[in-house]
């Protein structure tokens, strides 16, 4: 069975032979297998009234396990953000109660942001939503000893790539 990067390959073979167009074997699917999952991703948290972000935001304050919550500046590194963007982004989840701004207890002239009681119970309720249908897709396609293959493989691109910390 071909997929859509295959045709375009075939097609670059065809007008163009010269050029090894393999690594967009590579780079084709990993693009468009980003766009795809983001999308499934996507529909999942709309289906749960919460938009890809507003989950992510809020998972990075639930796995940091930090009660006194984490800095702007530190949200904004583990979710590879821009400043304006983290800005408006805690602006919104804190207009909806998820979170909140608190005077940080070690500098006083900086703000901490931690997740409320509801926004800390709502990441807990969707976790294992979300974990179970990343499986489901996953599954949809992967064996269990496909996905063992694929994981050190894709940490070693990444690491290859500088992705080997949060900050």
């Amino acid at each position: 069975m071909a997929d859509a990067v295959d045709q375009i390959t075939a097609a670059w073979r065809e007008q163009r032979p010269d050029v090894d167009s393999s690594p967009m074997e590579i780079f084709g699917r990993l693009s468009r297998l980003g766009r795809l999952c983001d999308k499934e991703l996507s529909d999942f948290f709309r289906t749960h009234g919460l938009e890809r972000w507003e989950f992510d935001v809020l998972a990075t304050l639930r796995r940091s396990g930090n009660e006194s919550g984490l800095s702007a500046g530190a949200l904004n590194k583990a979710a590879m953000l821009t400043s304006g963007a983290i800005t408006n982004r805690i602006d919104r989840l804190t207009a909806k109660g998820w979170v909140a701004r608190v005077p940080d207890p070690t500098d006083r002239r900086a703000i901490k942001v931690v997740l409320t009681d509801e926004g800390r119970a709502l990441v807990d309720r969707l976790l294992p939503l979300h974990t179970a249908n990343e499986d489901r897709i996953l599954t949809a396609a992967l064996t269990p000893t496909d996905r063992e293959t694929l994981i050190p493989l894709l940490r070693k691109f990444a690491e290859s790539l500088g992705d080997t910390s949060l900050a």
